[in-house]
């Protein structure tokens, strides 16, 4: 395999943990196979006569103190790279709606970029579940809070709510008629009616866990579940969920299955699916993470399947 030269469009590099962070453990795999990975933040990239470029540096990574050593400053076109990762971290906001339009001038003949910018920008992390409602439990999307607490009463009298631009759990609500704080609720995540939140049925299995599978180029990778703590209703890593190992499903292969073909026609090769109790909850695909959790947990290495794949696609276009 000859040298591959990757941009890694991402947050900055002397925040990430080490021992936690995805796109760490993708960009030591691809410099531990001899490939040249460059560093850039969304204010490094812009257009000039239509063309995209960007500032960038040679990243050397490390499990270390520093992780990190950047080289000079360089500029170029970003069609010259083989490969750009975009893996900059939610919140999706216009900077990032912005940065995917940039991408989308890249030469998709010259450069493989993962994810798409065009399926970064149709893939709602929350929405785009709901195009596969036999996977997903009821849900309701609305800013009305009457019609929200209609459809509560529809589930039991109970249900969570999501804001359609969080991450990481945040804005996640558990709801219910007997809370004397509902009304205040609704109101201050539907900002009194004029945002859209998901309502969707409270699922009790997330008290087992929440599935976090990983999803490369529509076939299953792997998988952790991250179990809540008692005083919590969210199964996120930051929020002290605890990871513990899991296995693949015959469900898990199914909701894989029905999603495959609209997530490869996206171009949304590298994706982290969200399932509690048997439903798919949400689709990650700005910067899905859990391969450094995985692989502690089952003794593999999954960051290697991720890089074989970037450089078939990056070999694709040099024969072409």
């Amino acid at each position: 395999m000859q040298v591959l030269k990757i941009g890694v469009v991402m947050d900055p590099v002397d925040k990430i943990n080490i021992d936690k962070d995805t796109t760490f453990v993708l960009m030591l795999e691809a410099q531990q196979r001899g490939h040249e990975v460059y560093y850039m933040e969304l204010d490094d990239l812009f257009i000039r006569g239509g063309a995209p470029y960007g500032d960038f540096r040679r990243l050397h990574v490390a499990r270390a103190m520093p992780h990190y050593k950047l080289g000079e400053l360089s500029t170029g076109a970003l069609e010259d790279f083989d490969a750009i990762l975009m893996r900059k971290d939610p919140p999706f906001d216009m900077k990032f709606f912005f940065a995917t339009h940039l991408l989308s001038l890249v030469n998709e003949q010259k450069c493989f970029v993962m994810n798409h910018p065009k399926g970064l920008r149709e893939a709602n992390e929350k929405l785009y579940a709901l195009r596969f409602p036999e996977q997903i439990p009821q849900t309701l999307v609305s800013s009305d809070m009457e019609r929200l607490k209609e459809f509560m009463r529809e589930l039991g009298g109970e249900m969570i709510i999501k804001p359609l631009d969080g991450s990481g759990g945040s804005g996640v609500f558990y709801i219910n008629q007997q809370d004397r704080n509902t009304n205040a609720i609704l109101e201050a995540a539907t900002e009194n009616g004029r945002k859209f939140v998901m309502g969707q049925r409270y699922l009790p299995e997330i008290r087992d866990g929440d599935k976090r599978i990983i999803v490369l180029n529509g076939d299953l990778l792997g998988a952790v579940l991250r179990v809540p703590l008692e005083t919590e209703n969210r199964g996120n890593i930051h929020v002290g969920a605890k990871c513990v190992q899991t296995d693949l499903t015959a469900r898990d292969l199914e909701i894989c299955q029905a999603l495959a073909p609209l997530l490869i026609g996206d171009g949304l090769y590298f994706v982290g699916l969200d399932v509690i109790g048997g439903f798919l909850t949400e689709v990650n695909v700005t910067s899905p993470t859990g391969i450094q959790e995985i692989n502690a947990l089952n003794g593999v290495h999954l960051e290697s399947q991720v890089i074989d794949f970037i450089e078939r696609e990056a070999e694709k276009r040099r024969e072409s």
